[in-house]
């Protein structure tokens, strides 16, 4: 016996619907992992905290580590070049030396 019409558009349609559901089933236990590594992260910043670490600076640290070497070095060049402009390096051995420097 043959299928009749229509057989291959419900069979496409069930796999479909079967791919979609293991999608969101896939996403939603990544969100929980996702969930359990960021309460793992808030608890060793907790923990850092405790014993004396500025937790900021850590997160400052933790941000600036995982950009590019190049692009880092680029940025801080750029808010150096600000912050002297605003004349906010001056009273640091490192705005005397930049200081020094553009007077040549």
């Amino acid at each position: 016996m043959t299928p009749g019409p229509g057989h291959n558009s419900e069979a496409s349609h069930r796999f479909a619907k079967d791919q979609l559901k293991a999608f969101i089933e896939r996403v939603e236990r990544l969100e929980e992992e996702k969930k359990a590594l960021a309460d793992d992260i808030r608890d060793v910043y907790a923990e850092a905290k405790t014993n004396g670490f500025d937790v900021k600076a850590l997160r400052t640290i933790v941000r600036l580590r995982k950009q590019d070497a190049d692009a880092r070095k680029e940025h801080e060049a750029l808010v150096e070049t600000y912050m002297h402009a605003l004349g906010m390096l001056a009273d640091t051995p490192l705005g005397q030396s930049a200081i020094e420097r553009a007077r040549g």
